[in-house]
Protein backbone atom coordinates (compact mmCIF):
# COMPACT_ATOMS: atom_id res chain seq x y z
CA UNK A 1 0.00 0.00 0.00
CA UNK A 2 2.83 2.41 0.89
CA UNK A 3 4.61 1.61 -2.38
CA UNK A 4 1.43 2.28 -4.37
CA UNK A 5 0.91 5.64 -2.64
CA UNK A 6 4.52 6.62 -3.37
CA UNK A 7 4.11 5.52 -7.00
CA UNK A 8 1.07 7.78 -7.36
CA UNK A 9 2.66 10.78 -5.65
CA UNK A 10 6.05 10.60 -7.38
CA UNK A 11 4.73 9.76 -10.85
CA UNK A 12 2.16 12.59 -10.65
CA UNK A 13 4.86 15.08 -9.64
CA UNK A 14 7.24 13.92 -12.38
CA UNK A 15 4.50 14.09 -15.05
CA UNK A 16 3.78 17.71 -14.09
CA UNK A 17 7.49 18.59 -14.10
CA UNK A 18 8.19 16.86 -17.41
CA UNK A 19 5.03 17.96 -19.23
CA UNK A 20 6.77 20.85 -21.09
CA UNK A 21 9.61 18.48 -22.10
CA UNK A 22 7.10 15.86 -23.25
CA UNK A 23 5.22 18.39 -25.38
CA UNK A 24 8.45 19.52 -27.07
CA UNK A 25 9.53 15.91 -27.72
CA UNK A 26 6.10 15.03 -29.14
CA UNK A 27 6.21 18.00 -31.53
CA UNK A 28 9.73 17.11 -32.69
CA UNK A 29 8.75 13.45 -33.15
CA UNK A 30 5.67 14.30 -35.18
CA UNK A 31 6.81 17.25 -37.31
CA UNK A 32 10.61 17.02 -37.52
CA UNK A 33 11.59 13.36 -37.11
CA UNK A 34 8.33 12.23 -38.83
CA UNK A 35 7.92 9.34 -36.39
CA UNK A 36 4.71 7.96 -34.91
CA UNK A 37 4.45 9.55 -31.47
CA UNK A 38 3.39 6.68 -29.20
CA UNK A 39 4.60 3.08 -29.27
CA UNK A 40 2.17 0.64 -27.64
CA UNK A 41 3.02 -3.00 -26.95
CA UNK A 42 1.63 -5.84 -24.86
CA UNK A 43 3.93 -6.86 -22.00
CA UNK A 44 3.60 -9.27 -19.04
CA UNK A 45 2.78 -7.64 -15.73
CA UNK A 46 2.29 -9.02 -12.22
CA UNK A 47 2.09 -12.85 -12.38
CA UNK A 48 2.51 -12.59 -16.17
CA UNK A 49 -0.86 -10.92 -16.71
CA UNK A 50 -0.62 -8.90 -19.96
CA UNK A 51 -1.03 -5.14 -20.19
CA UNK A 52 -0.16 -2.49 -22.77
CA UNK A 53 2.96 -0.43 -22.14
CA UNK A 54 3.40 3.03 -23.67
CA UNK A 55 6.65 4.62 -24.88
CA UNK A 56 7.64 7.40 -27.24
CA UNK A 57 8.36 5.88 -30.63
CA UNK A 58 12.06 5.73 -31.54
CA UNK A 59 11.87 3.52 -34.64
CA UNK A 60 10.37 3.71 -38.10
CA UNK A 61 7.88 1.08 -39.26
CA UNK A 62 10.09 -0.31 -42.04
CA UNK A 63 9.49 -3.83 -43.35
CA UNK A 64 11.33 -6.13 -45.72
CA UNK A 65 9.99 -7.83 -48.85
CA UNK A 66 8.53 -10.61 -46.67
CA UNK A 67 6.48 -8.10 -44.68
CA UNK A 68 8.52 -8.64 -41.51
CA UNK A 69 9.90 -5.67 -39.58
CA UNK A 70 13.58 -5.02 -40.24
CA UNK A 71 16.08 -5.35 -37.39
CA UNK A 72 16.11 -2.60 -34.76
CA UNK A 73 19.40 -1.18 -36.06
CA UNK A 74 17.82 -0.65 -39.48
CA UNK A 75 14.72 1.09 -38.09
CA UNK A 76 16.00 3.29 -35.27
CA UNK A 77 16.75 6.89 -36.19
CA UNK A 78 19.45 9.17 -34.78
CA UNK A 79 16.70 11.05 -33.00
CA UNK A 80 15.37 7.72 -31.71
CA UNK A 81 18.80 6.85 -30.32
CA UNK A 82 18.81 10.22 -28.54
CA UNK A 83 15.41 9.43 -26.97
CA UNK A 84 16.70 6.05 -25.79
CA UNK A 85 20.02 7.33 -24.42
CA UNK A 86 18.30 10.08 -22.44
CA UNK A 87 15.41 7.75 -21.44
CA UNK A 88 12.94 10.38 -22.70
CA UNK A 89 11.14 7.56 -24.54
CA UNK A 90 10.14 6.17 -21.13
CA UNK A 91 8.10 9.20 -20.01
CA UNK A 92 4.69 7.81 -21.14
CA UNK A 93 5.21 4.83 -18.82
CA UNK A 94 4.37 7.15 -15.95
CA UNK A 95 0.79 6.79 -17.22
CA UNK A 96 1.19 3.01 -16.74
CA UNK A 97 2.26 3.72 -13.15
CA UNK A 98 -0.83 5.86 -12.53
CA UNK A 99 -3.02 3.09 -13.97
CA UNK A 100 -1.38 0.51 -11.72
CA UNK A 101 0.16 -1.63 -14.47
CA UNK A 102 3.68 -0.62 -13.44
CA UNK A 103 5.48 0.49 -10.33
CA UNK A 104 8.31 3.01 -10.43
CA UNK A 105 10.69 0.25 -9.28
CA UNK A 106 10.54 -3.42 -10.22
CA UNK A 107 11.82 -5.84 -12.85
CA UNK A 108 11.44 -4.34 -16.32
CA UNK A 109 8.49 -5.83 -18.26
CA UNK A 110 9.91 -7.68 -21.25
CA UNK A 111 8.29 -9.30 -24.30
CA UNK A 112 5.35 -11.70 -24.02
CA UNK A 113 7.23 -14.16 -26.23
CA UNK A 114 9.87 -14.62 -23.50
CA UNK A 115 7.42 -16.11 -20.96
CA UNK A 116 7.79 -19.75 -22.09
CA UNK A 117 11.59 -19.36 -22.24
CA UNK A 118 12.15 -18.56 -18.55
CA UNK A 119 13.28 -21.27 -16.18
CA UNK A 120 11.54 -21.67 -12.82
CA UNK A 121 13.84 -19.23 -11.02
CA UNK A 122 13.73 -16.58 -13.77
CA UNK A 123 9.92 -16.73 -13.80
CA UNK A 124 9.96 -15.41 -10.21
CA UNK A 125 10.67 -11.94 -11.61
CA UNK A 126 6.90 -11.80 -12.18
CA UNK A 127 6.11 -12.29 -8.49
CA UNK A 128 6.15 -8.50 -8.09
CA UNK A 129 4.75 -5.70 -10.20
CA UNK A 130 7.15 -4.70 -13.00
CA UNK A 131 8.76 -1.28 -12.93
CA UNK A 132 10.06 1.56 -15.06
CA UNK A 133 13.46 0.97 -13.48
CA UNK A 134 14.90 -1.81 -11.38
CA UNK A 135 17.91 -3.39 -9.70
CA UNK A 136 19.12 -4.80 -13.03
CA UNK A 137 18.88 -1.37 -14.67
CA UNK A 138 21.20 0.24 -12.12
CA UNK A 139 23.61 -2.70 -12.29
CA UNK A 140 24.31 -2.71 -16.01
CA UNK A 141 20.99 -2.24 -17.83
CA UNK A 142 21.54 -3.40 -21.43
CA UNK A 143 25.30 -3.89 -21.03
CA UNK A 144 24.95 -7.17 -19.05
CA UNK A 145 23.82 -10.66 -20.06
CA UNK A 146 20.22 -11.81 -19.84
CA UNK A 147 21.15 -14.28 -17.11
CA UNK A 148 22.79 -11.57 -15.00
CA UNK A 149 19.77 -9.33 -15.53
CA UNK A 150 17.37 -12.04 -14.34
CA UNK A 151 19.59 -12.78 -11.33
CA UNK A 152 19.33 -9.11 -10.32
CA UNK A 153 15.55 -9.17 -10.87
CA UNK A 154 15.05 -12.21 -8.65
CA UNK A 155 17.38 -10.73 -6.02
CA UNK A 156 15.14 -7.65 -5.98
CA UNK A 157 12.04 -9.81 -5.52
CA UNK A 158 13.63 -11.35 -2.41
CA UNK A 159 15.02 -8.09 -0.96
CA UNK A 160 12.56 -5.35 -1.95
CA UNK A 161 12.13 -2.58 0.58
CA UNK A 162 11.41 1.14 0.75
CA UNK A 163 15.10 1.89 1.27
CA UNK A 164 16.15 -0.24 -1.70
CA UNK A 165 13.55 1.42 -3.94
CA UNK A 166 14.81 4.89 -2.97
CA UNK A 167 18.38 3.79 -3.70
CA UNK A 168 17.37 2.42 -7.12
CA UNK A 169 15.53 5.64 -8.01
CA UNK A 170 18.58 7.73 -7.07
CA UNK A 171 20.99 5.48 -9.02
CA UNK A 172 18.60 5.56 -11.99
CA UNK A 173 18.66 9.35 -12.01
CA UNK A 174 22.47 9.29 -12.06
CA UNK A 175 22.51 6.79 -14.94
CA UNK A 176 19.99 8.81 -16.95
CA UNK A 177 22.15 11.93 -16.57
CA UNK A 178 25.22 9.97 -17.69
CA UNK A 179 23.26 8.08 -20.45
CA UNK A 180 25.04 4.94 -19.26
CA UNK A 181 24.57 1.28 -20.33
CA UNK A 182 21.79 1.95 -22.85
CA UNK A 183 23.16 -0.48 -25.44
CA UNK A 184 24.60 -3.96 -25.57
CA UNK A 185 27.77 -4.27 -27.65
CA UNK A 186 26.80 -4.77 -31.29
CA UNK A 187 23.11 -3.98 -30.75
CA UNK A 188 20.91 -0.89 -30.67
CA UNK A 189 19.45 -2.01 -27.34
CA UNK A 190 19.85 -5.70 -26.44
CA UNK A 191 19.85 -8.97 -28.36
CA UNK A 192 16.68 -11.04 -28.05
CA UNK A 193 16.45 -13.56 -25.23
CA UNK A 194 16.42 -17.12 -26.58
CA UNK A 195 16.43 -19.05 -23.33
CA UNK A 196 19.22 -19.87 -20.89
CA UNK A 197 21.66 -22.74 -21.52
Amino acid sequence: MIKRVLDLIISSMVIVLLLPVLLIVVLISKYVAKLPVIFKQERPGLHGKPFFIYKLCSMRDVRGANGQLLEDKDRVTRYGLFLRKTSLDEIPQLWNVLKGDLSLVGPRPLLMEYLPLYNEVQMRRHDVKPGITGWAQVNGRNAISWEAKFDYDVWYVDHQSFGLDMRILWLTLLRVVKTKDTQQAGHVTMAKFKGSP
